[in-house]
């Protein structure tokens, strides 16, 4: 934001506006047509040995913030950078494989895509899904006395850590890759049914900084109760350890200004709510007379988690406070 507050944006017909600044991935609404189009692209680098994992980890990351604006994506272009003297083709041939059946499990086909002799492997997807601008998931969109939803864990940045220094058995590592892996599809789908309005993917800033971003955008503030937050167990562990990626303790010090704690929380446990994420789950903000209905659906359609974890309310735009206790 530092570097883009200095780039003037070009203004265009078929941008929709009405979204927040650090909202998914834009609203698009082409000229004489009432379909919405949700326009996104992002990428990762390694976090897990198995390079068919990888690759299918990278696609449900990128088509995340698709259904984190209400979309259901349909096409997309792949983007990979690679070193051609440390991947073989055969692993490289694996990852992409990975890639491109999460995306058949979408339903999104890869049309075409680019690729680059890079110093690190990196692989991801420019997406295009469609969506009703009327149900449209917007930061914007949040209200007091909306209450918060989650529909996976979080901990899967500290998971990663753990992976790289050996401190996970295979079972913990199969379950931190399935959740990475696993589409938000439902989760979407049962947020449409409740007539959510604001909604967002738990990735790179954490679960505290991508609330911020919701009521920042929505110019309130929010409350966040720890205890319901769900957490794999494993990360947690590692946390108290002291295995916390620096992403996570940069995006703590980020959400500084705008987050107060009750005193009882501990210093790893904050750092957990901070935890940057790969592909995590949709954090969701719930008319209060729906949520009973979402959790239901966010259960029926088998998301990991279906966490009541706080509620929206009036207060300084952006700020948090996290209760020990609901």
């Amino acid at each position: 934001m530092q570097v883009l507050k200095k780039i003037s944006p070009f203004d265009h017909s078929w941008i929709d506006q009405n979204v927040g600044s650090m909202d998914d991935a834009a609203l698009l609404r082409p000229d004489g047509i009432d379909q919405g189009f949700v326009f996104t692209v992002d990428f990762i680098t390694p976090l897990v040995d198995d390079p068919y994992a990888f690759g299918a980890i990278a696609a449900a990351n990128s088509i995340s913030d698709v259904y984190a604006m209400g979309g259901r994506p349909q096409v997309a272009l792949s983007l990979c950078g690679f070193p051609d003297d440390l991947v073989s083709k055969e692993r490289l041939g694996e990852i992409l494989k990975g890639c491109r059946d999460k995306a058949a499990e979408a339903g999104v086909a890869i049309v075409g895509g680019h690729t680059v002799i890079d110093p690190e492997m990196k692989i991801g997807l420019c997406v295009l899904g469609t969506v009703d601008p009327k149900r449209a998931f917007r930061q914007t969109g949040a209200k007091p006395g909306d209450v918060l939803v989650l529909s996976k864990p979080i901990g899967t940045g500290i998971a990663a850590q753990g992976m790289k220094k050996d401190l996970l058995t295979h079972e913990q590592i199969e379950r931190a890759i399935a959740s990475m892996s696993m589409l938000n599809a439902g989760a979407c789908e049962a947020a449409l049914a409740v007539g959510a309005q604001s909604a967002t993917d738990v990735t790179g800033f954490g679960l505290l900084g991508h609330l911020h971003n919701i009521v920042m955008a929505s110019g309130c503030s929010a409350r966040l109760d720890h205890s319901a937050v769900p957490v794999f167990e494993f990360s947690r562990e590692l946390a108290h350890q002291g295995v916390i990626p620096g992403g996570t303790k940069r995006n703590l010090e980020f959400v500084g200004p705008f987050a107060t704690f009750d005193d009882s929380i501990e210093p790893a446990e904050r750092l957990i709510l901070a935890d940057a994420q790969t592909s995590g789950g949709l954090l969701i903000a719930c008319p209060p007379d729906k949520v009973d209905e979402l959790v239901a659906g966010l259960s029926a359609e088998n998301c990991l988690a279906a966490a009541v974890v706080g509620e929206v309310l009036e207060g300084r735009a952006g700020s948090i406070h996290v209760s020990a206790a609901d």
